[in-house]
């Protein structure tokens, strides 16, 4: 057996051994092979979505595609390539993506895939970037998806249940810069008083706790897009300073990590120091570990209008979530149209957990807390969760049209595991 194992090291994976085809040829003979399958990215997830008995296959040694549309409006890259290795490529063109997510370690295709997302009350999750997917099934076709065919809306967010995610195209801009500030010790009362205002305070905005505390959270980070213009520098810095002072917040006297008492050099630059977006938008730099390292991951996406009520059902549980709680963050999600997105059809705030790693207390605490948050929240597909298929199927409108968009792309059901098949694929 495989003693290989995700990220996070709580699970093993059960395939005899992980193949890492280097052409398109050798992956579609070791699919023609036969059997289960499927594919694994950089294996930032805590539960077996990707695992399999089967042929468990990585591509992170095909070869390397990065093409610029000559419009300078799309990048298309490798499905196995990380969000890191991509990002000083667009900056040194001038070029950025709307957003990232808190780590850069992650893959594009199995980011997308799960539905992955960053931070920001007017940005997507990054599946919403997708223009365009190139996708080998499990007969040895090669599909390809552009915005507007039928089927893309839910090809995008797939769980793997399609294919091997061969390419990727992302919708870019302009490059830009963000500056980032973080403060201290908000109100809770104040923050749900006014969520939006706290939310809506920059470009992307994290909300930490640890829930050591009820009365007030740990840290704000607000990372903020850079005015060309000094007069709207000036007008961010008030609107900065008034919501602190709404808040009872105060500015951090130094770099901090989202969980309070650990190093912060291994993250992103603060203090209000512009930079590009990519070594400000994610919490983490691309050569440290990120977070904690060995932990376990949660996260419910509740729709906007739920999210008052979700964290208040989260700070009613304070005392039975700290003991096992690394640090719990909020931050919100743009609704898009992606049949499997948790922002699907709404705007979404997502209430993320990271565990320290004890997973059957954790796997015991949260049928609690998913009974306690409201009923429209979603779980993060690749994070740890406990409700059944069934309830989770329907929170999705458009599961059964994705189930049926799955059997035509894999009739024989290759690409479907263990996980999927306690969804109700």
């Amino acid at each position: 057996m495989s003693i290989e194992r995700n990220w996070a090291g709580n699970l093993e994976y059960r395939a005899a051994e992980v193949s890492h085809p280097e052409s398109v040829d050798e992956l579609r003979a070791l699919i023609a092979a036969g059997g289960p399958v499927r594919i694994l990215g950089t294996r930032h997830c805590f539960n077996d979505i990707a695992d399999t008995a089967g042929a468990l296959i990585a591509l992170d040694r095909m070869p390397a595609i990065y093409e610029v549309s000559a419009a300078r409006d799309s990048v298309r890259v490798s499905g196995g390539l990380r969000y890191g290795d991509i990002a000083s490529r667009l900056e040194d063109e001038g070029l950025a993506l709307a957003n990232l997510a808190s780590l850069p370690h992650i893959s594009v295709a199995g980011a997308v895939a799960t539905g992955t997302h960053g931070s920001g009350d007017g940005i997507g999750a990054l599946s919403s970037a997708v223009r365009g997917l190139s996708i080998l099934t499990a007969s040895g076709e090669i599909r390809t998806l552009a915005r507007g065919d039928e089927g893309f809306d839910g090809a995008v967010v797939s769980l793997g249940a399609l294919g091997a995610v061969l390419e990727v195209t992302l919708d870019v801009e302009p490059t830009y810069q963000i500056a980032q500030h973080v403060f201290e010790h908000p109100s809770w009362e104040a923050i749900l008083a006014d969520l939006t205002a706290v939310t809506g305070a920059g470009t992307s905005v994290s909300i930490f706790s640890m829930w050591q505390r009820t009365d007030v959270a740990d840290q704000i980070w607000i990372k903020q897009r850079v005015s060309v213009t000094r007069a709207d520098a000036r007008a961010q810095q008030s609107r900065r300073d008034d919501l602190a002072a709404r808040l009872g917040a105060a500015p951090a006297d130094g770099k901090r990590h989202p969980i309070l008492g650990v190093d912060p050099e291994a993250c992103t630059e603060q203090g209000g120091v512009a930079g590009p977006w990519f070594q400000r938008l994610p919490h983490f730099k691309l050569e440290f570990t990120p977070s904690a390292g060995e932990e376990l991951q949660s996260e419910y996406l509740v729709p906007r209008a739920d999210a008052v009520a979700a964290i208040e059902a989260v700070r009613s549980l304070a005392d039975r979530i700290a003991p096992l709680l690394l640090v719990n963050e909020i931050r919100t999600v743009r609704a898009d149209d992606l049949w499997l997105s948790s922002s699907y059809g709404t705007d979404a705030v997502g209430l993320h957990f990271t565990w320290k790693p004890d997973e059957a207390a954790v796997r015991e605490l949260l049928p609690v807390l998913e009974a306690a948050l409201p009923a429209s929240a979603r779980p993060h597909w690749g994070k740890v969760f406990t409700l059944d298929g069934t309830e989770v199927r329907s929170r999705y409108p458009r599961w059964d049209d994705f189930a049926a968009l799955a059997a035509s792309f894999d009739p024989e059901r290759r690409f479907v595991n263990e996980y999927l098949e306690r969804l109700g694929l």
